[in-house]
């Protein structure tokens, strides 16, 4: 019975879980929607490019190339107060990003959607601008 009710909860969360790679546009019109939108680079790859407007950073792998997931899921806590929110997540190339995005969707977050190629191939080739802070 146990095991039923166990694969039944897995079920679940994999049923209503959400994580969808979209384009520059379908990136900016959940934004407008007011989803949050976390950069997850690092802060020299903010310098080099800048980030999209209104996006938070929040570095979630360290220099190393660890994750840093005590401070990352912290500042989330700030952004989101369940699993049901909808989040924007993006990169550099869309590695990170999505690497980040199919561990959420295991994590039961229900919407989660990642920059298809990143900020560099997606974003701004795209024609869309950055600010550099």
């Amino acid at each position: 019975m146990k095991k039923i009710v166990l694969m039944a909860a897995l079920l679940s969360v994999s049923l209503f879980a959400e994580f969808k790679t979209v384009d520059a546009d379908t990136f900016a019109k959940l934004q407008a929607k007011g989803y949050p939108v976390i950069d997850i680079r690092t802060p020299g790859e903010w310098k080099q490019t800048g980030i999209i407007k209104g996006a938070h950073k929040m570095m979630f792998f360290t220099p190393s190339g660890q994750p840093d997931l005590a401070g990352w899921f912290f500042e989330l806590g700030h952004l989101v107060k369940n699993k049901k929110e909808p989040i924007l997540i993006y990169c550099a190339h869309a590695n990170r990003s999505k690497a980040l995005g199919e561990g959420l969707e295991k994590m039961g977050f229900e919407h989660v959607y990642e920059l298809k190629d990143g900020i560099e191939n997606g974003w701004i080739k795209a024609g869309k601008k950055t600010v550099k802070e």
